[in-house]
């Protein structure tokens, strides 16, 4: 039986890419790659020649039961995206758990992941904090804010740059605007910087400074 390598790739900077990580694309019989053409680029850089795959959030309900046959028949098959951690807030999670149910060993490399250096960088207690990705865009939305205005350890979430000044909002609306937030832009990339302020400076910050490229925002709990 073969395995299965989830394996982290660089947020931005490519030298956050690790020797294991290099070593193991190579070896595996496969990668599985969220998009093929921005991966091939990364593999290009390293000089990694191993056979590619697509394997997304479109695809992945119809192929997990084949890829597990494959490991079980003894290919060795790695699950990399775009960016950062498989399965983090990115396709992963449906294979792993096909593969631990089939019995199929599973290895998680050690690797970049966004929310890490923005949740340090906030300057928040992260002894306990929890992670909460991409809020509901419609549905559950408020639902969720409303129950996240009471919790006291130190939120994460994810956010595209053209919905920022929108989920700033709310978080004035049902977090008060005086509650610290840490936002994190282009982490590890030339123009990398974190805002911190309180809810309503950061919003008006963004407002005269419209943001751009990947964003971690780090809200402090309730006192």
């Amino acid at each position: 039986m073969g395995k299965l390598f989830l394996v982290p790739t660089p947020i931005g900077n490519l030298e956050d890419m690790t020797f294991r990580a290099v070593r193991v694309l190579k070896e595996v019989n496969t990668i599985l790659a969220e998009d093929t053409r921005n991966s091939g680029k990364l593999l290009k850089h390293f000089e990694i020649g191993t056979n590619m795959q697509s394997h997304h959030m479109h695809n992945e309900h119809r192929t997990v039961d084949r890829i597990v046959e494959r490991i079980k028949n003894g290919e060795n098959i790695a699950l990399i995206s775009d960016a950062g951690t498989p399965a983090i807030s990115d396709p992963g999670f449906l294979l792993t758990r096909a593969c631990v149910e089939a019995g199929i060993e599973v290895d998680c490399l050690p690797g970049a992941t966004a929310f890490v250096p923005a949740l340090v960088n906030s300057g928040f207690p992260n002894d306990k904090f929890i992670f909460e990705g991409f809020l509901p865009v419609k549905k559950g939305r408020q639902t969720r804010l409303n129950i996240l205005a009471e919790e006291s350890r130190t939120i994460i979430f994810y956010e595209s740059p053209h919905k920022l000044l929108k989920t700033l909002q709310h978080f004035v609306k049902y977090f008060g605007e005086d509650r610290p937030v840490s936002v994190s832009r282009e982490i590890t990339k030339l123009h990398e910087e974190t805002i911190r302020g309180t809810a309503a400076e950061v919003l008006e910050h963004y407002t005269q400074k419209p943001p751009k490229g990947e964003i971690v925002i780090v809200v402090k709990g309730k006192s």
